[in-house]
């Protein structure tokens, strides 16, 4: 259940778990008579669901007969398939038709008209892109470079399957599942290899004792976990360090989890992994506890969670602190239930179609079908978004700790968190974080990034943001270009629009800014969540930014991930700074899409003239930005755009100045940047930006000095442009601090005085810009 709260940050609207227990099974053995048994169980529980949802008819919402309602109207439900449920889609969707539920087939995903998640691979290729993320940051591309692997499964299974023919390079070296052990302790063939695991793969029921024992390498085999014991090959003690002739089928299993390979791929049922200071007791799954290991005895280098519950909470965080690649299970194999969100709100879209005549069953189910690729590539989106919004809080764990930590707090008081049940870190153990300055590990990122997305949903949901036409099209990206195109007006009218365009916002604001964004500006200006997600979305657009997110993210393989990583935060750095501005600057709620017709063209125009505009320190660092960026394999480009984001901090400044002023925004970024140059201001502020923040308050400081000196900037630049009558840029900056020149000489002297005393802190800077302030204004 924790895991499914996880996963509702990707969803629509949220989704909960449930199951039934057969209480009267049929005498073992009897194959035929136990899947009737569960069958018919299965009815009686949807039956139950059924009979207390309200219905959706022609006049409204139409309550079930003799029920007694405690909540508000509420005609979704669905049901998707899981464990043990996996093919009864289309038996649930018959009951939903009987029942004129208005859901039809789109109460039960996965069904014979839906998207089949086996077929489709869906929730291995979700994971896979969590593995190819991990081991893309320490150097190996999975796709073209070989990598050993030890797995929990078998090539029958949905997850483990399809997740080991993912790549043509996987040495697979042992797995196991909970009947036999295979072993091959050197598959140097992984291209047969591969082929060998798909042809089990395609065989209906297939188990690892079908894998040809030709194809095995010398030393391995498939043994049974009932067998007494099993006998060590010298290529088995070599491969996985064991030391004896034989092994309990046990104690082999625990050398292969503990075995020193690339990936372990978490594919079969079960928990594996747990912290040392737990007790097998503590997890719950006593059929595994002789193989159990703890996090710190793993020697893989990434952990790929395709299956639920293969780590404890705690036990990922123990393999992630000593240097382990993980994150959870939730946000690995959230592939599963996004599809099925998919192929249900696809299904009410085209449902609405057909009930407007615009469409028949067997086209809808035809469409569906070609929609298939498409759907799969959003869903996959997601998981790509994700784990890149946990790389770059990674990145800048250590200086995010203490927003992070207040923003666990927050949630806490609110009731919405309980970070000893999540496994978060007490105010004890943040404290001795904070002095070794380190920061939360990927496992404690991903549980914080979901919550911040539930919460900013929520929070969106209660206001009017989804109802501002500006963000129709975050609805309209939700579904394939194909549906876009034929359905646009059923679109505008989907029953779950205002939640389609929450849960896109909500994930759009946290992948790109992460888990603490919305808390830390809410905390500079006492700001509502809907005011900040219209900021976000002002400056995401005002400034360009989906091109050099799309640009950033074709460099996979191409350049050092961490390169990557770096020009993420570079952005992240300026949406923080602009939002904030905006939402200062702006009369709140902002009229989002007036406010970019405002500023769109203004900062192109000022981002184009950039390199000419700047002078001194700001010109030095624009080229040391742009040149670093060449060498490390960035399009010149791209990397003349990241280079130029420091500076555009300035734009909201010199653009709404052009616009007061009606004078040309690179007249105004001219003497905006000349009169920086000339007293001294560009250095000030680079010295407050550099400045390294102890707390929460030392930020909210540093970022007010940083603020004033822009504002400083600003106005001077106007007092310039005003006073000169024809002159531009330096001509005019010259004039003016030649009738200046005695408030220019001094203001130099102060800043010179400055920069020669030492260490830089925050009460000598904002001793510095107060006497700036007062110099400038003539006092």
């Amino acid at each position: 259940m924790k895991a499914q709260m996880v996963k509702n940050s990707v969803i629509v609207p949220v989704g909960a778990k449930g199951g039934f227990v057969l209480k009267r099974p049929p005498p073992p053995g009897d194959r035929e008579a136990f899947l009737a048994e569960g069958i018919e169980c299965y009815r009686m529980l949807m039956r139950g669901l059924l009979d207390i949802t309200d219905n959706q008819g022609a006049a409204g919402v139409e309550p079930p007969a003799d029920v007694v309602r405690h909540d508000t109207d509420d005609p979704y439900l669905v049901v998707a398939a899981d464990k043990g449920t996996a093919t009864f889609s289309d038996i649930a969707n018959g009951m939903s038709r009987d029942y004129g539920f208005w859901l039809d087939d789109a109460f039960a995903s996965g069904g014979s008209v839906g998207y089949d998640h086996k077929k489709m691979g869906i929730t291995a290729r979700g994971a896979w892109e969590s593995v190819k993320r991990h081991f893309r940051e320490i150097g190996l591309d999975t796709q073209s470079e070989p990598f050993s692997v030890v797995g929990i499964g078998d090539m029958a299974g949905d997850v483990f399957g399809n997740g080991m023919l993912l790549s043509p390079f996987i040495r697979l070296v042992g797995a196991f599942n909970h009947i036999h052990i295979f072993v091959d302790p050197d598959p140097t063939d992984p291209a047969q290899s591969l082929k060998e695991r798909r042809r089990l793969f395609d065989t209906p029921r297939s188990a690892w004792t079908d894998y040809d024992p030709k194809l095995i390498s010398r030393g391995g085999g498939v043994f049974l976990r009932s067998a007494k014991s099993v006998p060590i090959s010298a290529q088995m003690k070599a491969r996985f360090d064991i030391e004896k002739d034989a092994l309990a089928p046990n104690d082999l299993i625990r050398a292969l989890l503990g075995a020193e390979v690339d990936l372990l791929w978490v594919g079969g049922i079960g928990t594996y992994v747990k912290a040392a200071d737990e007790r097998n007791a503590e997890v719950g799954d006593r059929a595994n506890d002789p193989l159990r290991l703890n996090g710190r005895q793993l020697r893989c280098r990434v952990v790929g969670e395709g299956g639920n519950l293969g780590f404890t909470q705690r036990g990922r965080i123990e393999f992630a602190r000593k240097g382990g690649r993980i994150n959870t299970d939730a946000v690995d194999n959230s592939a599963g239930v996004d599809c099925s969100d998919h192929e249900v709100n696809i299904k009410i879209l085209l449902g609405q179609a057909m009930a407007a005549g615009e469409l028949t069953m067997a086209p809808r189910d035809k469409l569906l079908a070609a929609m298939t690729d498409e759907v799969a590539a959003q869903v996959l989106r997601d998981n790509y978004l994700q784990t890149q919004a946990i790389s770059a809080m990674q990145l800048q764990a250590a200086e995010k700790l203490d927003p992070q930590a207040r923003f666990a707090r927050e949630l806490e008081r609110a009731g919405k968190l309980d970070r000893a049940l999540e496994s978060l870190p007490d105010d004890e153990t943040l404290a001795e974080r904070e002095a070794a300055r380190e920061g939360m590990c990927r496992p404690e990122l991903s549980v914080l990034l979901a919550y911040a997305k539930n919460t900013l949903y929520q929070s969106l949901l209660e206001s009017d943001v989804p109802d501002d036409p500006y963000f129709g099209q975050e609805l309209e990206l939700y579904f394939p270009s194909a549906l876009r195109k034929r359905f646009a007006g059923q679109i505008s009218r989907h029953r779950l629009r205002r939640e389609i365009i929450a849960t896109a916002i909500a994930n759009s604001v946290v992948n790109r800014n992460g888990a603490s964004f919305v808390s830390e500006v809410a905390q500079d200006g006492g700001f509502q969540a809907a005011d900040i997600a219209r900021g976000y979305a002002v400056v995401r657009d005002v400034f360009r930014l989906r091109p050099l997110w799309q640009g950033i993210e074709a460099l996979d393989n191409v350049v050092p991930a961490d390169v990557q990583t770096r020009m993420l935060v570079e952005i992240e750095a300026l949406v923080r700074t602009m939002t904030k501005w905006f939402l200062h600057s702006e009369t709140q709620p902002m009229d989002v899409a007036d406010t970019v017709k405002r500023y769109a063209d203004g900062t192109a125009a000022l981002e184009l003239a950039l390199p000419t505009l700047l002078r001194s320190l700001d010109s030095e660092s624009f080229g040391e930005r742009e040149a670093r960026f060449i060498a490390d394999g960035v399009p010149a480009d791209l990397a003349r755009r990241i280079a130029a984001l420091a500076p555009l901090r300035s734009a909201g400044h010199i653009v709404s100045a052009a616009n007061t002023i009606r004078k040309p925004v690179t007249d105004v970024g001219d003497v905006f940047f000349g009169v920086g140059a000339l007293l001294g201001l560009d250095w000030l502020r680079a010295a407050a930006v550099g400045v390294a923040a102890d707390s929460h308050w030392q930020s909210l400081a540093i970022g007010a000095i940083v603020d004033d000196l822009y504002s400083q900037q600003r106005a001077l630049a106007g007092r310039v442009l005003a006073s000169a009558s024809r002159a531009r840029g330096d001509p005019a900056v010259r004039a003016w601090e030649a009738a200046n020149a005695v408030t220019v000489a001094r203001t130099r002297e102060l800043i010179a005085e400055f920069r020669a005393g030492g260490t830089v802190d925050i009460a000598r800077l904002a001793l510095a810009n107060r006497q700036v302030r007062a110099m400038l204004s003539g006092r």
